[in-house]
């Protein structure tokens, strides 16, 4: 099978999540990735269990690390940094997500390496930047703190939230991967390689979308809603006659599908409720009426109603529910990805389809040195 990435070849130091995941995507897209672990140990996330699989391995590490072989270099020796340079010599891209000036000590920083190899695409993740924030240490739960994610998630008169996953690393990889496919594309069209900075902070305001446009376009700051939204009402989960239902709803005709749904069609004639920015003005008292409306019956009763008349509805699954509801729509979310022994590790499936060039899954996230997919390229 052609691959999209086919002969891109990356050397990735980087390690724990943001970095790795956006080498695995570009892994999963065809490119060759050798990942360059320290000795004792390897990637930090080797030893962040549990949980682990019935082999031992941290299910934490195989998130991010599918279609790479392993290479163990101590790069606080002068041999390691031979090797680590001689496979640069044959890449494309670096990636790494050392702090700033780590790279430069070792002889394998950008400047160095781009005057031997002025193609080189180099991709450095950072938490604060290169700049003032350089020594600040970037972990997710830091920059969701510092970044305002934390101050906008849970509920109002509850303290500050994390979300439930690293979201700011998982973020920043993406930006990474794309920041990297510019550059690739621009190195085709001129032979110019170039510098990818990518950090934490700056990808987490990107991502505050609505809320950080809310704030640089109207001074608005936004706080903790619960599972309400600043826009949009109703939008959010609503006790039933037994179960939370969760309504998303988006536009007037939808809230009058709503209201006919729930045997309150006067509520899309109300005046307080008959558009958007009245809805969530009112929404307490709306709250207070669909809440009596929808007691009537039980959430799996109101889900295949409501969706029957077009009213985007649903209960909150647990992650084994969201699994069971992709695999019941035919979206396949779990692929098997063999390992040497002939196992295979269950993994999520990439979710870029590609019409002639989809995603692969050649080899399993590597044991420390061990080089899968050289064996399976």
């Amino acid at each position: 099978m052609t691959h999209a990435l086919d002969g891109l070849r990356i050397v990735d130091f980087s390690r724990v999540l943001a970095g790795p995941l956006a080498t695995m995507i570009l892994a999963d897209l065809g490119a060759t990735v050798v990942k360059i672990e320290r000795p004792d140990g390897g990637d930090d996330t080797r030893a962040w269990g549990p949980p682990y699989d019935d082999g031992g391995r941290a299910t934490y590490f195989q998130a991010a690390n599918r279609n790479k072989d392993s290479v163990v270099l101590d790069l606080r020796t002068a041999d390691g940094v031979t090797r680590a340079r001689e496979l640069v010599a044959a890449a494309d891209v670096v990636v790494e997500n050392f702090r700033p000036g780590v790279m430069d000590r070792l002889g394998l920083g950008h400047a160095e390496l781009a005057a031997a190899h002025p193609g080189l695409v180099y991709c450095s993740i950072t938490g604060f930047g290169s700049g003032a924030g350089a020594a600040l240490p970037g972990y997710d739960l830091l920059i969701q703190a510092l970044g305002g994610l934390m101050s906008i998630t849970g509920e109002p008169d509850g303290e500050p939230q994390k979300v439930g996953v690293a979201l700011v690393d998982v973020i920043s990889g993406l930006f990474a991967s794309v920041g990297v496919l510019a550059a690739l594309r621009h190195r085709e069209r001129t032979g110019e390689g170039q510098r990818v900075e990518i950090d934490l902070l700056s990808c987490l305001l990107a991502a505050l979308a609505n809320q950080g446009a809310a704030y640089t376009l109207a001074g608005r700051v936004g706080g903790r809603m619960g599972n309400a939204h600043p826009s949009i009402a109703p939008y959010e989960p609503l006790p039933t006659g037994d179960g939370d239902l969760v309504l998303a709803v988006g536009n007037d005709r939808q809230f009058a599908a709503l209201a006919r749904a729930v045997g309150r069609p006067e509520l899309a004639a109300d005046e307080r409720f008959a558009a958007n920015d009245a809805r969530v003005a009112n929404r307490g008292e709306l709250r207070r009426l669909l809440v009596d409306a929808l007691s009537a019956k039980t959430a799996a009763d109101w889900v295949p109603a409501l969706s029957a008349a077009g009213v985007p509805a649903g209960r909150v699954n647990d992650i084994a529910g969201a699994f069971a509801l992709a695999e019941s729509l035919g979206l396949d979310p779990v692929v098997e990805v063999p390992r040497p022994d002939g196992t295979a590790a269950r993994l999520t499936r990439n979710p870029i389809g590609l019409s002639a060039t989809p995603p692969t899954y050649r080899s399993a996230p590597p044991d420390l040195g061990e080089r899968p997919a050289a064996a399976n390229g």
